[in-house]
């Protein structure tokens, strides 16, 4: 299958690791990966803070970016689902119905990475190597906005050499929260620090996520507090091989 990856800016400018091993795994697989050059961001941060005409033509970038391909993956929950749930919403509060109706179209065909796999391309097992303790944190996003549901723990019990522990209080969020955790900053620190008592107590190594947002918001606190316990991306550990 010809996959175009939607590597999200947050991504890009941060974790620009998480989007090579997407290329990685899915090749691995036997996909063709294709990078559109042309793309910026999906306007979440915008939509978020009220700015939606701003929105506008980063919606109209994206439908017209990624027109071209059936499949679009996209390694965050959170832009995944500003695509799906908002893009045409947004394109109806600007008054363009036409493209709402393009966003519409796009939106099936994006497909944030767990569900590429499991959904799209029928595999749980993609062949990963993980020796180390690991929990998992669902995001806010894909627990609600995507309903990712298993389809993460489903393709981590899979990985060889992983040690699985379940996270108590797991669907608590994390207080990352994009702009809320600028707005509120407060809140934000101690619902991170339930979060990291919490990851603590499994005695994980390594917490998993399909945010990297909410993951370095997670890992400023582990840090902070000089645990070891590191943050890697749902796609690093199912890229990673011995």
């Amino acid at each position: 299958m010809r996959v175009a990856l939607f590597v999200t800016c947050f991504n890009d400018t941060l974790y620009p690791g998480t989007g090579k091993a997407v290329v990685t795994l899915l090749e691995r697989l036997g996909h063709e990966v294709v990078f559109p050059a042309a793309q910026t961001c999906c306007g979440q941060m915008h939509y978020n803070t009220g700015y939606d005409r701003e929105c506008g033509p980063l919606v109209r970038d994206f439908v017209k970016t990624f027109q071209p391909y059936d499949a679009i993956v996209v390694p965050s929950a959170s832009c995944a689902g500003m695509i799906r749930e908002n893009h045409a919403r947004v394109a109806r509060t600007v008054g363009d119905d036409a493209l709402a109706e393009e966003a519409g179209r796009t939106a099936p065909r994006v497909h944030e990475l767990s569900e590429l796999l499991i959904d799209v391309l029928g595999v749980e097992d993609v062949g990963a190597y993980f020796p180390h303790r690991v929990t998992y944190h669902p995001t806010c996003h894909s627990l609600r906005a995507l309903g990712l549901g298993e389809r993460p723990l489903r393709l981590l019990r899979a990985v060889r050499g992983i040690d699985l522990v379940e996270l108590p209080d797991a669907a608590e969020c994390c207080g990352f929260g994009g702009t809320f955790a600028l707005k509120n900053p407060d809140v934000s620190a101690a619902m991170g620090a339930d979060k990291v008592a919490r990851i603590r107590q499994t005695g994980a190594e390594v917490v998993c996520a399909a945010d990297n947002s909410c993951l370095a918001h997670i890992g400023g606190l582990l840090s902070r507090l000089r645990t070891g316990v590191r943050t890697v991306h749902l796609a690093e550990i199912l890229a990673a091989t011995e």
